[in-house]
């Protein structure tokens, strides 16, 4: 987490409207500081942001058919940093698609719903408090 304790989280969909309403939840629910982008080329060149979470549509050809797609844009995010979690989001409530975006390195899948945002706060703050765990561990570690 930063130093200003705002925990940082990208959002990439190129579905404008439920990027807007999850920004919104987000802000509206926490003291987070949230950066949005309709295509994952954009969030990758925001990586250097050092985002804490990243919530990353599965599709993201929307705007551009050409475009990066989900798996693809978290391949490169975790080239680019693997310890940054990243939970993917979709309307697909495939059980393989899920499986698919665990074995490239998500942290959770979340199936596009009413409740898509309830769970993905959840989500957010397990993997804060295991970071911390994580940061805690590593410091005992090093005083053996």
């Amino acid at each position: 987490m930063k130093k200003d304790n705002k925990i940082k989280i990208f959002l990439a969909d190129d579905d404008a409207v439920f990027l807007k309403a999850l920004e919104i939840e987000f802000l509206q629910n926490a003291d987070f500081t949230i950066e949005t982008f309709a295509t994952g080329e954009l969030c990758i060149q925001n990586l250097s942001h050092n985002p804490d979470v990243v919530i990353l549509d599965y599709h993201l050809d929307g705007i551009d058919e050409n475009a990066m797609n989900g798996l693809e844009t978290l391949d490169k995010i975790k080239a680019f940093n693997p310890d940054i979690p990243v939970v993917m989001l979709s309307s697909q409530d495939k059980i393989e698609v899920a499986v698919n975006c665990m074995h490239h390195g998500a942290l959770d899948y979340v199936v596009k719903s009413e409740t898509a945002f309830l769970r993905l706060k959840k989500i957010v703050a397990a993997s804060l408090r295991y970071q911390i765990m994580q940061k805690e561990l590593k410091w005992y570690m090093e005083r053996m």
